[in-house]
């Protein structure tokens, strides 16, 4: 017996370039990171460039820009090759911008970990800021133990220490007092 779909095409979705990218999350980060370069490298062109053996203001963020551009370009341009399905990495399913359980703690806590590096950098010096830093940093993965985060936190905050004062000879001191938050 003939199935009942003989003679017939079978109707499959139409699939369009443009509604192909709305979905893809490579698309967006590469032209993300286009604009983000190009920004750059133009901004650093307004600075003096100098040459190779004597390198001016503006020779390195022109240069990483267009380095970055290239990159996003780079990726963009993947994104738009077809999906390949065939080992389940190719990205033939929609991804959408933002996943789908967003990790909002790990997030805020990514994003808080500077603040309180500036703030605790500002009123108790660079080891407390650097420990604070990397131990909220740190409490936004999910698989952390306590005793795994205050050891990264102390070993981090042992060679930031010693990288940026002493080799380095950052002017910021190590601890410090300034009371009157």
């Amino acid at each position: 017996m003939a199935p009942k779909t003989a003679g017939r095409k079978l109707l499959r979705p139409s699939h369009s370039l443009l509604g192909d990218l709305v979905s893809k999350r490579d698309f967006y980060a590469g032209g993300l990171m286009l604009l983000l370069g190009l920004g750059v490298a133009l901004k650093g062109s307004s600075y003096r460039a100098g040459t190779l053996m004597h390198m001016g203001p503006g020779f390195l963020p022109t240069a990483l820009g267009i380095l970055l551009a290239l990159l996003g370009i780079a990726i963009a341009v993947a994104a738009l090759a077809p999906a390949d399905s065939g080992d389940g990495h190719g990205g033939g399913d929609d991804q959408s911008i933002l996943p789908e359980q967003p990790q909002w703690w790990a997030w805020f806590c990514i994003l808080m970990s500077p603040v309180c590096f500036i703030v605790f950098g500002r009123y108790f010096g660079m080891a407390p800021a650097t420990f604070s830093c990397v131990f909220i940093a740190a409490l936004g993965d999910q698989n952390k133990t306590w005793l795994g985060t205050i050891v990264l936190s102390a070993v981090v905050t042992v060679f930031g220490c010693a990288l940026f004062s002493y080799f380095l000879q950052v002017p910021m001191p190590i601890f410090t007092w300034r009371g009157g938050l």
